[in-house]
Formats: C-alpha cells, structure tokens, sequence
C-alpha cells in the first residue's frame, strides 16, 4: 500500500502496525477529539427522512445562518461547499487567470492540486519557520496578481494578524485566505480577515466546518466573498454539491455555542501541557502554533521515527515529506485528549530514549 500523502490513512498504519484501523491512536489528522456533537447527531437523525428530495440548490436557509455567524454579512457573501477543498478549486481557476499566483509555502498539497488543474503559474514564496512576518517574502505584487496562504498556517501553526496581510489586500488583484483552523482561536483571539470582505472585493476566504466540527466525513466548508464572485462559482460547478445531512448537521454546530466552548476550553489546557511535554523528549524541537496541532523538529528521521511508533505503540504521527520544504525531519502531531497526548509522550519518550 502506497505512504499516504495526507493525514488520516489509517488503512495504511494498520497495514504497518498489523493490527485493524479502529486500534490506531491517530494524531496525523487535525481533527477535534471532542467527537461529533451532540446538535450534530440529533440534525442528522431528525433529518434523515428529508433524503427522498434534492436539496435546495441555491442553499438559502443554510446561507443565512452561516451568515448569522459573521455579521453584519449577508446570505449572498456566503457559499456552501462539498468542504473548503471544492471551494479552493474555483479559487484556483479565478487565480490561474493571473499572470502569477504567489503560494505561501510550505504549503497544503491540495493548494497545489487546485492550481496546477487550471495550470496556474505558481511562484513559491518561504515562510521562515516560526515567524509570521510576511513582509519579510520576497513579493512584488502589481495588479494582475494573486495571493494563496493560510491562516493559523498549516502545517506550521503560526498566526498572521490581518495588520499583516492588509498591504497586500490593496496591492493584489485577489487574495485567497483559506481560514480552515481559525474557529480555534475563541473570538477573543481571532484575526480573521471576514471583517474586511465588504471593503476589498478582491478578498476571498475559505472556512471549514469539518476539522473544529468533527465531521470531516460529511464534507462541508464555506466560502465568503464578494456576491458576484461566488455567483459565477454556483455558475461552474455541479449542483447539490452538498448533501441534505451536511446542510442539516451545519445549521446545528455553527448555533451550538456550548459545543464551542468546551472545545475552546479543551484546546487552551492540551496544547500548552503537549508542547511543554515534546520540548522536554531528546532530540525534538516542537513550535508555537495557536490550531490544534503542532510542528515538531526532530533530530532523528521521521520516516524511522514514525514507523517505529505504529509497529510498538500503535500511533501515527503525520509525517512531512508532502511539504518538500520540510522533508525527512518534521512531523505534524493533532492536540488530541490530555490523557491520549500523554500516551503519546510516553511512547516517544520510550523510542527517544
């Protein structure tokens, strides 16, 4: 079986720990260890008989209530998708009409995905590991360019203020921000761009309801932009791209404040206790990040490393060989339970020492 590319194989670490998926301890994905919840399962049970019809292609009543959740937007500023990856392909295909598309790397593989469908002309611009001064990238934006980055950067973690990425919302011709972990920062926290639709027309951002949600199986992710942007979208791509029990499960989570909360409370206490703990193992440099997962350097190959894992403890790690700036040297670990992350560190410790 070929080495995943993504986090979440878990058929693949089962081939590599000899055992069946459901005793993998997987923190290669970026996923909520809360679970599901509760308003989740109750929208997709009470809603299941609603699958005899097509869902309402234009998505109104979903619409506005994601639009409730940024105010003072409206409806047509948001679009569903089939998760933020459908929406990242019409955000290619808008970027590829530009003369250069400059992409923040490392960078996720889907971007490149997205891009080289539509044959765009990609210039790589180096985040420097651990800062978030994207003054420091080596761009000389004009009018018939674009801008693809993610904030917290994955896999790096790093939080950019929008203070940050405004110089370039007034020098580009479109700026892609795909925000897929920033409902982890409590409001607070927050440095998203959403406030500043209305004021750059050329500002697109792309959410995910999957990772903070727990529903990465459902597939759903909006996009917020400019309504005659996401109009020609709707124009392009397949109708009904998301399904009757998406739609209901998303008009539950995004109301369920209490939910939010505990996630926000869970997050607060894991991640600082993992990063004090990988700080402390021989050989391992973790990074500050403010999602729910970590960058850790390793001195040791990580390809060792995580296949040394699987085989005695039955947990994998996400390695980095998908971002080429990385390579054999970095993993990727989700913040999971406190008790789950402490396994984590035992066994690391174990190998390590």
């Amino acid at each position: 079986m070929t080495k995943p590319v993504h986090g979440g194989n878990l058929a693949w670490a089962a081939t590599i720990a000899g055992c069946p998926k459901s005793a993998i301890l997987d923190f290669s994905a970026s996923i909520n260890p809360l679970g599901l919840p509760n308003s989740a399962i109750h929208a997709i049970q009470t809603n299941i008989s609603k699958l005899r019809a097509y869902p309402d292609p234009d998505y109104q009543e979903l619409r506005q209530i994601l639009s409730q959740a940024h105010p003072p937007l409206t409806s047509e500023w948001i679009l569903p998708g089939n998760g933020a990856a459908e929406l990242l392909t019409w955000a290619a295909l808008d970027l590829s009409k530009l003369e250069i598309t400059y992409l923040l790397t490392p960078a996720f593989g889907d971007y490149w995905r997205a891009l080289q469908t539509f044959a765009a002309n990609v210039v790589k611009c180096p985040l420097v590991i651990g800062e978030s001064n994207l003054g420091q990238l080596e761009i000389v934006p004009h009018i018939n360019q674009g801008l693809l980055l993610n904030n917290p950067h994955n896999p790096t973690g790093v939080l950019m203020e929008p203070e940050v990425i405004v110089p370039y919302l007034e020098r580009f011709a479109l700026v892609v921000v795909d925000e897929a972990f920033m409902d982890f920062l409590p409001p607070p926290q927050l440095q998203s761009l959403v406030p500043l639709v209305k004021e750059f027309e050329n500002l697109v951002i792309l959410r995910s309801l999957t990772k903070f949600y727990s529903l990465p199986g459902l597939r759903l992710g909006y996009a917020i932009a400019h309504p005659e942007r996401l109009q020609q979208w709707q124009k392009w791509r397949d109708p009904w791209p998301v399904n009757t029990l998406a739609i209901a499960a998303a008009q539950a989570v995004v109301q369920d404040q209490v939910f939010q909360q505990q996630t926000w409370n869970w997050l607060a206490n894991a991640r600082p206790k993992l990063f004090q703990g990988l700080a402390e193992l021989p050989g391992l440099q973790p990074y500050p990040g403010a999602a729910n997962f970590l960058l850790v350097y390793s001195q040791k190959s990580v390809d060792w490393l995580q296949t040394t894992l699987l085989k005695q403890h039955k947990i994998l790690i996400r390695d980095c060989l998908s971002f080429p700036e990385l390579g054999d040297h970095y993993f990727r670990v989700a913040i999971r339970t406190e008790e789950e992350n402490q396994t984590l560190l035992d066994a690391l410790g174990e190998i390590l020492n």
